[in-house]
């Protein structure tokens, strides 16, 4: 099924490879790698097991031998010692009964004895590690191996042998025990697979499923997913993945119903301002009545007509806008903030700028861009002196920091109301003088995110109100 390749959740498994790479691949692999520690940790405590009974069985072949000489009275021709030796695995037997210690059967060693073991008394480290050097040393030595007969038939029994049969036999014993343990860890590696298959794994695909399904038509409340799932944590999964789903269906009805709102109110403040504008002309004449009351009022109403108009206008660039990305430009910050301030200020107006941006001191952003958000942001607080009927001041700073640029924008205003404070950057909520639409803010701190940097309100009150631009020195710009 792998092997061929398959797509699983929009991604494609090829070969072995891509299996390993699946959920179950790995379990599958961890699962054969524990079962073999697990054998491993079995199988040396038992070839340690089975070397300690091969030598007791020499030890005992070894006193039986033994008895066929004592029941003769030592008379026994040298071709029957040598098959009882030979029946036994060793070289000789050496008896110890009454204090007397005495060789009863004997033949050539080819070698000098190299150790010596007594199974007398020895702990279970002792046979492990003697066990794990006889099998890895492939050299046929001889052996002392000292035990206790048995029914009582002396003090102690002593035999040298050959290392080459017994190393043999702990070969192939362990060669039956891994082909034992290969057996049952295939068997169990099986089983595990399939239990993980149906209670992780199909569920799990399931949920992925879901979310394709979801994915094609995020509207239709069919598509959600019903948890149902007997696994603990991935009914949670799935419960937190139908929340979501209803969340962001919902929210894309409300965008649908407010799309379709945007575009009613598009329509009707393009009429609107149509009759608006006749109005305004038809105000602007009744301003020259002789009439001392329409004289008073005109004013009154040709300001009302205007500043709907401006609403009007401002409603249809504001749903019309769509910013194209920043052209990133290297440019002086002090000549860009002196061309606004030209443009904002008038020379002899009760408004007097103060300026503490280098010279020198160049940013890299889309000239165009960073005007429009600074013109937004020297207007509003223009505006804000202005309705005091007093003198103020606008202070521009900039400065540089390793990862970015800041400008601050401050004036000594009368600082912005508590309402305009809740929705600052929202448009048509955040407007911070009466009349206002709130769009000049929305559109700086859009513009300003489109950079990557962030339109930050330090302080307002009493003294004033001052903003922070931060511009990011990185190539890489996201809409934060």
């Amino acid at each position: 099924m792998y092997l061929a390749g398959k797509v699983q959740g929009g991604r494609v498994f090829k070969g072995w490879s891509g299996f390993l790479n699946s959920l179950s691949g790995r379990f599958l692999m961890l699962t054969v790698v524990f079962v073999l520690l697990a054998e491993v940790m079995i199988l040396v405590p038992s070839i340690a097991r089975f070397r300690e009974d091969y030598l007791q069985l020499r030890l005992e072949k070894a006193q039986l031998a033994s008895l066929a000489l004592l029941t003769t009275e030592n008379s026994i021709s040298p071709q029957l010692e040598a098959e009882l030796l030979s029946n036994a695995g060793v070289y000789n037997v050496v008896l110890r009964r009454d204090a007397v210690r005495q060789l009863v059967l004997s033949s050539p060693i080819p070698a000098p004895i190299d150790r010596t073991y007594d199974l007398r008394s020895v702990s279970h480290a002792a046979l492990i590690r003697d066990a794990v050097e006889e099998f890895f040393d492939p050299r046929a030595h001889v052996i002392r191996v000292i035990g206790f007969p048995v029914e009582q038939g002396g003090d102690l029994i002593e035999v040298a042998m050959s290392t080459g049969p017994l190393r043999a036999a702990m070969i192939d014993y362990s060669l039956r025990i891994l082909a034992i343990s290969a057996a049952i860890t295939i068997l169990t590696a099986a089983i595990l697979f399939i239990a993980v298959q149906k209670l992780m794994v199909v569920p799990i695909r399931r949920v992925v499923a879901h979310m394709a399904v979801y994915a094609e038509a995020p509207e239709d409340a069919r598509r959600m997913i019903a948890p149902k799932s007997g696994v603990l944590e991935i009914r949670e999964a799935e419960e937190a993945l139908k929340s979501m789903q209803t969340q962001l269906t919902g929210n894309l009805r409300q965008k649908e119903r407010l799309a379709q709102l945007g575009g009613a109110v598009a329509k009707i403040s393009h009429d609107l301002r149509n009759i608006l504008t006749s109005a305004q002309l038809f105000a602007d004449r009744i301003g020259d009545s002789v009439d001392p009351i329409v004289a008073r009022s005109a004013p009154k109403l040709v300001n009302s007509i205007t500043r709907a108009v401006s609403l009007c206008e401002t409603t249809l660039a504001f749903g019309k806008a769509e910013e194209p990305p920043p052209s990133l430009t290297r440019f002086s910050l002090r000549l860009l903030v002196e061309e606004v301030l030209e443009a904002e200020l008038p020379e002899d107006g009760p408004i007097a700028p103060v300026l503490d941006i280098p010279a020198s001191m160049m940013v890299r952003a889309d000239r165009e861009q960073v005007y429009r958000v600074l013109s937004n942001l020297i207007r509003n607080a223009r505006q804000a002196i202005e309705a005091t009927g007093e003198a103020g001041n606008i202070e521009m700073a900039g400065g540089e920091a390793d990862a970015e640029w800041w400008i601050r924008v401050g004036d000594n205003g009368p600082g912005l109301p508590p309402k305009a404070r809740e929705h600052l950057f929202t448009a048509f909520q955040g407007g911070t003088r009466k009349g206002g639409s709130g769009l000049g803010l929305a559109i700086a701190a859009e513009l300003v995110r489109g950079h990557g940097g962030r339109l930050e309100l330090l302080h307002t009150g009493e003294t004033g109100t001052e903003f922070l631009i931060r511009l990011p020195k990185s190539d890489t710009l996201t809409d934060i």
